[in-house]
């Protein structure tokens, strides 16, 4: 960030202490925001008439939701010496930037960090999901930016969830579960449009998951793009399911890659509560009435 007048020019040219953390909760379908940061900045200035070059830092001790951004206390400190005229510009300039700032991230908290915080098949049928998600200091391995975020800088951190299942079930037959209509709303319990051949539709849990098929191999491979209908506009994840013959079983591996950070629990729960589990149920009713 920086700020220039007559009189000279600042910039904050360090974060040098940052300590706090955020969260969100889902409660009956509201979100209950908690964050607590104190933060210190660093800022350096130039003097225009001398030349003479200052350093101060900025503290903020104590970013929460109990204030609003414009009555979070915000101090301006400088080192000693002359140079007060850069002081006063960052106590004023400098001060209105570093609100800015502020309010962009609580933007992005309550946009990128909530998206997804109810499981949405379960939502469509009227049940409670709390969730709770946790924001610290680490990175991601990687980001997109969606256009919807765009105008306030932000970018989604996503990740990449693997898992494994086993299904009493020969792979030809678990592939036909995907990519029959009949058989996903059966497991699904809701209307489906399935379409399945490269570029075909796909929505289920009443539109509250759609996509397209992406590849098909016959009994070995089917590779999604796959979004929730609570992510941000355009954004979706890539899903590869694996078919592997193992003796009298089938090893379905699942790579879904792109998954925004603030979704993983609830897409780990999707595939494992709403895919397997329906999808084993489905089976074991199918060999009972073979039986």
């Amino acid at each position: 960030l920086a700020v220039e007048d007559e009189a000279g020019r600042c910039e904050i040219s360090d974060l040098k202490h940052v300590e706090g953390e955020a969260s969100c909760n889902s409660r009956k379908g509201k979100l209950i925001f908690f964050y607590e940061w104190n933060l210190r900045l660093s800022w350096k200035g130039t003097v225009k008439e001398s030349g003479e070059k200052h350093k101060g830092s900025v503290e903020i001790p104590n970013l929460s939701e109990e204030n609003e951004v414009d009555d979070t206390e915000i101090n301006v400190s400088k080192k000693k010496g002359e140079g007060d005229v850069l002081k006063d510009l960052m106590r004023t300039e400098g001060t209105t930037k570093v609100r800015e700032a502020l309010r962009d991230y609580l933007k992005a908290l309550k946009t990128e960090f909530t998206t997804g915080m109810i499981l949405p098949t379960k939502a469509t049928l009227g049940q409670e999901l709390p969730a709770e998600q946790n924001l610290s200091g680490t990175t991601m391995q990687d980001s997109v930016p969606p256009e919807s975020l765009a105008t306030v800088g932000v970018k989604i951190p996503t990740v990449k969830i693997l898992m494994r299942e086993l299904f009493d079930s020969p792979a030809d037959e678990l592939y036909h579960i995907f990519t029959t209509k009949e058989l996903i709303e059966k497991f699904s319990k809701c209307p489906a449009v399935i379409e399945a051949e490269k570029g075909g539709r796909l929505q289920m849990f009443g539109g509250c998951v759609s996509g397209e098929y992406a590849e098909l191999v016959p009994g070995q491979r089917i590779v999604l793009k796959w979004r929730c209908r609570s992510w941000p506009d355009e954004h979706y994840a890539t899903v590869a399911l694996n078919f592997k013959d193992v003796a009298a079983q089938t090893e379905l591996q699942l790579e879904c890659k792109g998954v925004p950070v603030s979704h993983e629990d609830s897409t780990r729960q999707c595939w494992k509560q709403q895919y397997f589990e329906e999808i084993r149920l489905l089976l074991q009713q199918s060999k009972d009435n073979l039986e």
